[in-house]
């Protein structure tokens, strides 16, 4: 099993930043590869970002490229997302995800654990 809590979510004004973490437990963090999901309400779970087991690869949604970089501390065993010029259609709760493979994966079927979720709410 691998726990995974995420933090960092918060109200923000249109055209701010903010800096999502996922604290991973439980087993060996690097063995996965990790993303980042969000779902506005009454919408469905969409991709955000993913990168690989150690960093060398990363995908981004088209709406979270040039604005996201997602990254990791293998030795923190923590999932960063820097998001950038936030939008009031960036409104989410924002989860983190691992899963079993050490290659980028950005489909959401394909992941083994997920977080509970943190809000982000991005005023205009």
């Amino acid at each position: 099993q691998v726990q995974l809590v995420e933090a960092g979510g918060g109200l923000v004004q249109a055209g701010g930043s903010l800096r999502l973490s996922c604290a991973a437990s439980g087993r060996t963090f690097s063995n996965y590869a990790m993303g980042w999901f969000r779902q506005a309400p009454g919408k469905e779970r969409e991709f955000v970002a993913a990168i690989s087991w150690n960093g060398g690869s990363t995908n981004y949604a088209d709406s979270a490229k040039g604005r996201a970089t997602i990254s990791r501390d293998n030795a923190k065993s923590t999932l960063y997302l820097q998001m950038n010029s936030l939008k009031p259609d960036d409104t989410a709760v924002y989860y983190c995800a691992a899963a079993r493979n050490i290659r980028i994966v950005t489909t959401s079927a394909r992941y083994n654990y997920w977080g509970q979720g943190t809000q982000v709410t991005v005023s205009s």
